[in-house]
């Protein structure tokens, strides 16, 4: 028995080290280091609204194997006060600090919620990055419509510049998120909601669907890519020069229930393409996102006239 705890304590440091290293990686998924305004403020007000939260949580660890203690029963020299029942002091203490820190962390979180209102636009005096954002069964379309250009798997970013996103979703609700960057957001069908972000330095991030919708729902994210704005302007001309068409037949491939490496498989991307489930897509058919809301907006209208 002492020779087997012996040989799981000799593991423990190679488990550590384990636990390190899969903590180190290259790709950034957490607010807690953020790489823009949104997740810096998300940050700030995670951490002020657990220092709030300690004035009752410390207290409690702390007094409570305190009067164990006072009051264990081998303890005699403890006055004690069976008729005991009431105490204003105490009384006042429990109930006034809680509504105290309520009242206090609702003023803090709202006067948050106005800076961060995903719709409100980042200030800048560069224009935004206009993306369009479809949620699929089980991957993301991102349209970039002034570039005429789409991706599956990743989505190429400019630092210092201010993305204004549109989300619909040709399928079940979706949730879109980018902790890094901050503000989930949901996409539905028949529906656009808008979402303003912006990355201030390069760095490789990671996003995903945060609502289940499928057996494939765990494979539904994608890589960040941030970088400089010279060479974003080079990314959109490789994705151009690499895109296959985005048609309505590619679309409609694209559309059915897959993971992004299915459906590179469905499409013929080539083996270059092929390596990592990552699709580029140029020549983008003209009013795409406006035909994937307005056929939902179509069938609601059409089954309220039956």
């Amino acid at each position: 028995m002492f020779s087997f705890r012996l040989n799981h304590l000799r593991r423990l440091p190679v488990l550590l080290c384990a636990m390190v290293l899969a903590g180190c990686s290259s790709t950034t998924s957490t607010f807690l280091e953020p790489y823009g305004p949104v997740a810096a403020s998300q940050r700030q007000l995670f951490f002020e609204i657990i220092g709030w939260m300690m004035i009752v949580v410390v207290p409690v660890f702390v007094l409570v194997p305190l009067f164990a203690w006072r009051y264990r029963r081998k303890n005699t020299a403890s006055q004690y006060r069976p008729d005991w029942t009431f105490s204003t002091p105490i009384e006042f203490v429990v109930w006034g600090v809680p509504v105290a820190i309520v009242a206090i962390l609702a003023v803090v979180i709202l006067s948050k919620e106005t800076q961060l209102d995903p719709y409100a636009a980042m200030p800048s005096r560069e224009p935004p990055l206009e993306v369009q954002v479809v949620g699929l069964d089980w991957k993301w379309l991102f349209i970039y419509p002034r570039e005429q250009i789409a991706t599956v798997g990743t989505l190429g970013l400019p630092s210092g510049r201010p993305v204004h996103f549109r989300l619909t979703s040709d399928s079940v609700m979706q949730s879109f998120f980018i902790p890094a960057l901050g503000s989930q957001i949901y996409a539905m069908a028949g529906m656009v909601t808008e979402l303003n972000l912006k990355a201030d330095r390069p760095g490789q991030l990671i996003g995903r669907n945060t609502q289940f919708n499928g057996t494939g729902f765990q494979q539904q994210h994608f890589t960040v890519s941030v970088v400089g704005p010279q060479d974003f302007s080079a990314w959109v001309e490789k994705v151009r020069a690499r895109g296959k068409p985005l048609d309505d037949a590619s679309y409609r491939v694209l559309s059915r229930r897959s993971t992004a490496a299915q459906a590179k498989r469905q499409l013929g991307m080539t083996q270059e393409q092929t390596t990592k489930p990552v699709l580029y897509f140029s020549g983008v058919k003209p009013n795409l996102f406006a035909d994937i809301v307005g056929k939902y907006r179509h069938f609601a209208k059409t089954g309220a006239a039956h």
